[in-house]
């Protein structure tokens, strides 16, 4: 294929990524003004945002099913179409009912998107000679920033969350007209007569498993990173999130570079140093619990967690024996099952002993990734 082509096709895969991202921060970001707006208390909120992982999950065997039958292409049109026209109605929700209704569609349609664009980003992976996952992760991340920072922009202006989300629907409108004619409309290894359910052979389990404890550290790190500077490292209030922006500068930076490391180094030896990284960075903070030390420990967990989804996404879709969307919904369902139980693992452990060792036991997360990673075969 021609060089042009092929940047085209890894441009529009790009561009979605990005608006998955945009979409999913933008909400992330207006959070407290629909709570103002909807006035529930914050066990109350616990409860509504609870919707969102249950289409999540809801979405992972259908989306699996739906990339492997009809192709990534439709499936990614169609779930971005579902993903960002969702999107205003979480502004405009009148009640809590009407909320939880609406982010329940947004996890589904999310999600979908995610299978969907991962298996694409695989099918495009393969046009190159080299890994070039991670960069569309990092695109992600990028999108992550600029949602983040639109949003600030629109609290700082006033901008109801509504019309917020309606600007951001047509930016993905955008995205879809211009970008979605040049996304590969072949998936790699696709098999139209894959299962619904699919039981994972054991090299999707392992991936799987190792995704778990990338997620549970991300998860970790996103909800709590803030809170164990506040509560152990202690710095001047000026300096409380310089902990987690240590952690996401790294983890965004390291999408981008991760792609020409993980050539050099060879995949598995990337995860095993991912891995040893995530470890090492984590036991740092928590042995020297002090403001430079603890800085420089979240900014290796960033380094370390960054590739580790992207490199087992890759290497799933690449399955023998099963299809890409299946394969990586596979190794996504167990993947997201740390991201959504790492949270509450640290507060109860935090609770029962000490955040430092709750951060210590996530630390065992990153060693487990470099003993699996030395006995997968990629």
């Amino acid at each position: 294929m021609p060089l042009a082509q092929r940047r085209l096709h890894r441009i529009a895969v790009s561009s979605f990524f990005f608006l998955a991202g945009i979409c999913f921060f933008s909400w992330a970001s207006r959070i407290p003004d629909i709570q103002a707006k909807l006035g529930v208390n914050n066990a109350a909120l616990g409860g509504i945002l609870l919707c969102l992982p249950i289409g999540l999950m809801t979405s992972l065997p259908v989306a699996g099913f739906l990339v492997t039958k009809y192709g990534s292409r439709i499936i990614v049109m169609l779930s971005a179409i579902l993903y960002a026209c969702t999107l205003p109605m979480l502004g405009f929700a009148g009640s809590p009912v009407h909320l939880m209704i609406t982010l329940f569609v947004f996890g589904f349609g999310g999600n979908m998107m995610n299978i969907s664009i991962n298996t694409q980003a695989v099918a495009t992976e393969t046009l190159y000679d080299k890994p070039i996952m991670a960069s569309f992760h990092g695109v992600w991340s990028m999108a992550g920033f600029t949602g983040a920072a639109t949003g600030t922009l629109m609290v700082r202006f006033h901008i109801a969350p509504s019309y917020h989300f309606l600007c951001i629907t047509t930016i993905a409108a955008l995205i879809l007209i211009i970008f979605s004619g040049n996304l590969i409309k072949k998936d790699s290894n696709r098999d139209v007569n894959q299962p619904i359910f699919a039981r994972p052979d054991k090299s999707i389990l392992n991936f799987g498993l190792i995704a778990f404890c990338a997620m549970i550290s991300e998860g970790a790190m996103s909800d709590w990173s803030g809170i164990y500077f506040v509560k152990v490292v202690k710095p001047d209030a000026a300096w409380v999130t310089v902990g987690f922006t240590a952690y996401v500068s790294t983890m965004a930076t390291g999408r981008f570079v991760g792609d020409w490391v993980a050539f050099k180094l060879g995949v598995k030896r990337m995860l095993q140093v991912s891995g040893l990284l995530m470890a090492s960075g984590l036991l740092l903070a928590v042995l020297f619990p002090h403001f430079i030390t603890a800085t420089i420990g979240f900014l290796m967990v960033g380094a370390g967690v960054s590739s580790v989804v992207p490199i087992i996404y890759s290497a799933a879709g690449k399955s023998k024996i099963m299809s890409p969307g299946v394969a990586i919904a596979a190794v996504s369902t167990i993947g997201y099952l740390g991201f959504l139980f790492g949270p509450p693992f640290i507060g109860f452990i935090a609770q029962a002993t000490s955040l430092r060792i709750s951060f210590g036991l996530i630390a065992i997360m990153g060693t487990l990734i470099a003993v699996m990673a030395a006995k997968i075969r990629i």
